[in-house]
C-alpha cells in the first residue's frame, strides 16, 4: 500500500464531500434529537405540520444515512481508490456531477418531506423525480469508481475497494428495483408503486435490510480496511480472512431481509429461510470484526494516546455487538418478543451510531489533516468528542433495550383470566423514562458532532493561514533573489 504520488490526486471533490457530510450530520442528528423530544414531552409537538414527528422522522433518517453517511462514503471511497490505485479519478467532471447530484437529492428530499410529499412507503419515501436524480447520480458514481480501478498502476485491487464496488453496485440495484413506480402524470409528484400487498412489504425489506447490509455495512467496512491499518501503522491482520469475509458477506446478506416480516402474511418458509441465512451471517461479520481488531496487534499502546484509534476500535466493537444482536433478533422465538417494539430501534442505533458514525469519525480525523495538509486544530476536542459520542451511544441503546424488552413483555403478559394484563396506554406510559434517557443520549451525541464541526472548521482556517504565511515567505525569498 505504497503512497508514492505517481500523479496529483483530486482532493478537491473529497474536501467538498467531507464538509457536507459533517453539515448533514449536524442537521440530521439535531432532527433526531428533536423528534426524540417530541416523543417524550408533548410540549415539543408544535402546531406546525412541517416539524411534526411524521415529517421530521424521514428528514432525520435521510440526512443521517444518506446525507452524512452517503457523503462520507463518497469522500472516503474517492480518497481510498486514488491512494491505493495511485491514479487520479478517471473524470473530474463526472465526480463533480456526483457531488452536486447527491447534495441536490438530499436537499430536495428534506424539502419534500417537510412539505408532506412522500411515496407513503416505509423504505421508498422520496418522490419519483428525486428517485431518478439519485439513480443517475449513483450510476455516474459507479462509472467513475470502476473506471478509476481499471486505470490503476498497481497490480492488485486493495481489499477496501472490493467492499466499495460491492456497495455501489448493490445499492444501485436496490434503489432501482425498490422504486419502480408509475407517476399519475408527468407534472405530478404522485405515483403508484409497481409492488402491492405482501410483495410490497417483501420488496421494501429486501431493500431495507440490504441497505443496512451494503450501504451501512459493506461500504463502511471499506473504510475500516483502509483507515484502521493506516492509523495503526500495521498491515491488515489476514488477507485470507478478508477474502472469506467479503464473499460470505455479499452472498449471505441478500437473503435475510424477510426476517423483519416474521408473524406477518409472508409465507412461513420465506421468513424461515431469511432467519437461517441471518444466523449464518454471524460468521463473516465476526470474521471482519476480528480482522479489524487483530490488525491492532502490536499497536495496542496507541489506545492510550491516539483518539482516532479509540474511535476505530469502539466502532469495531459495536460492529461485533450489533452483528450478533441482528441474527439473535431474527430467531422467531426472540422476534416474537422484539417485533414492533423499541428494541429494534436500539439495535438499529447500536449499528448506526456505534459502528457507522464512530468509524466515520475516526476515518475523518485521519483524513482531514491530510486533505488540508495541517494538524487537527485540537486533539483535546477529539478526545472530548470521543467520550461524548461513546457515553451518548451507551445511554441511547441501553434506554431502548429497556424500553423494547419491557414493552414486549407488557404486551405479551396475561392475567389469571387470560386477558391482557396491561392496556396499550400503560405500555406507552412505561416508555416515558427510557425515552427521556434516549433523548439525553442523543443530545450527547449531537454535542459531540458539533464539537467535531468546530474542530474541523478551525483546522481548515488554520490551514489557510499557514498557506498564506508560506506563500508570503516564498514571495519574500523570491524578492530578495
Amino acid at each position: 500500500m505504497s503512497e508514492t504520488n505517481v500523479q496529483p490526486y483530486n482532493y478537491g471533490i473529497i474536501r467538498l464531500f467531507t464538509i457536507m457530510a459533517i453539515v448533514w450530520g449536524v442537521l440530521g442528528m439535531f432532527a433526531g434529537v428533536y423528534i426524540a423530544l417530541e416523543l417524550t414531552w408533548p410540549i415539543f409537538n408544535l402546531d406546525t405540520p412541517a416539524i411534526t414527528f411524521g415529517r421530521l422522522r424521514p428528514v432525520h433518517t435521510t440526512l443521517v444515512i444518506f446525507g452524512f453517511g452517503g457523503s462520507a462514503l463518497f469522500a472516503t471511497s474517492y480518497y481510498v481508490v486514488q491512494r491505493t490505485c495511485q491514479v487520479r479519478l478517471s473524470s473530474d467532471v463526472m465526480a463533480n456531477i456526483t457531488f452536486w447530484g447527491w447534495q441536490t437529492s438530499i436537499a430536495l428530499a428534506v424539502i419534500s418531506y417537510m412539505a408532506g410529499f412522500t411515496q407513503a412507503r416505509e423504505y421508498a419515501e422520496m418522490v419519483w423525480p428525486i428517485d431518478i436524480l439519485i439513480a443517475v447520480t449513483w450510476v455516474t458514481y459507479f462509472i467513475v469508481f470502476v473506471h478509476t480501478l481499471a486505470r490503476r498502476t498497481q497490480p492488485h485491487i486493495y481489499v477496501a475497494n472490493w467492499f466499495f464496488v460491492a456497495f455501489i453496485l448493490a445499492t444501485a440495484i436496490l434503489h432501482i428495483f425498490n422504486n419502480m413506480e408509475v407517476p399519475i402524470s408527468l407534472f405530478s409528484l404522485k405515483s403508484y408503486s409497481l409492488h402491492a400487498g405482501v410483495q410490497d412489504a417483501m420488496t421494501q425489506w429486501w431493500y431495507g435490510h440490504n441497505a443496512v447490509g451494503f450501504f451501512l455495512t459493506a461500504a463502511f467496512l471499506g473504510m475500516m480496511y483502509y483507515f484502521v491499518p493506516k492509523q495503526a501503522g500495521r498491515p491488515v491482520y489476514s488477507y485470507r480472512l478478508s477474502i472469506i469475509h467479503f464473499w460470505a458477506l455479499v452472498f449471505l446478506y441478500m437473503w435475510v431481509g424477510a426476517h423483519h416480516l416474521h408473524w406477518t402474511a409472508l409465507p412461513d418458509w420465506t421468513s424461515t429461510l431469511a432467519a437461517t441465512f441471518s444466523i449464518l451471517l454471524l460468521l463473516p461479520s465476526w470474521g471482519g470484526m476480528i480482522n479489524g481488531i487483530m490488525t491492532l496487534s502490536g499497536a495496542w499502546d496507541k489506545l492510550r494516546s491516539d483518539p482516532v484509534i479509540r474511535f476505530l476500535i469502539v466502532a469495531l466493537s459495536f460492529y461485533g455487538m450489533s452483528t450478533f444482536e441482528g441474527p439473535l433478533m431474527s430467531l422467531k422465538s426472540v422476534n416474537a418478543l422484539s417485533h414492533y417494539t423499541d428494541w429494534t430501534i436500539g439495535h438499529v442505533h447500536s449499528g448506526a451510531l456505534g459502528w457507522v458514525a464512530m468509524v466515520t469519525f475516526g476515518s475523518f480525523y485521519h483524513l482531514i489533516p491530510r486533505l488540508w495538509e495541517t494538524k487537527m486544530y485540537s486533539d483535546r476536542l477529539i478526545f472530548l468528542h470521543f467520550w461524548l459520542a461513546t457515553i451518548g451511544i451507551v445511554l441511547y441503546i441501553s434506554a431502548m433495550w429497556v424500553a423494547g424488552v419491557g414493552q414486549g413483555l407488557m404486551l405479551r403478559a396475561f392475567d389469571e383470566y387470560g386477558n391482557l394484563a396491561y392496556t396499550f396506554i400503560e405500555t406507552v406510559e412505561f416508555l416515558k423514562n427510557p425515552y427521556a434517557i434516549r433523548a439525553l443520549g442523543g443530545a450527547f451525541f449531537l454535542i459531540g458532532i458539533v464539537i467535531m464541526a468546530y474542530n474541523v472548521f478551525m483546522t481548515i482556517r488554520q490551514s489557510r493561514i499557514e498557506r498564506v504565511a508560506l506563500e508570503a515567505k516564498i514571495a519574500a525569498k523570491l524578492a530578495k533573489a
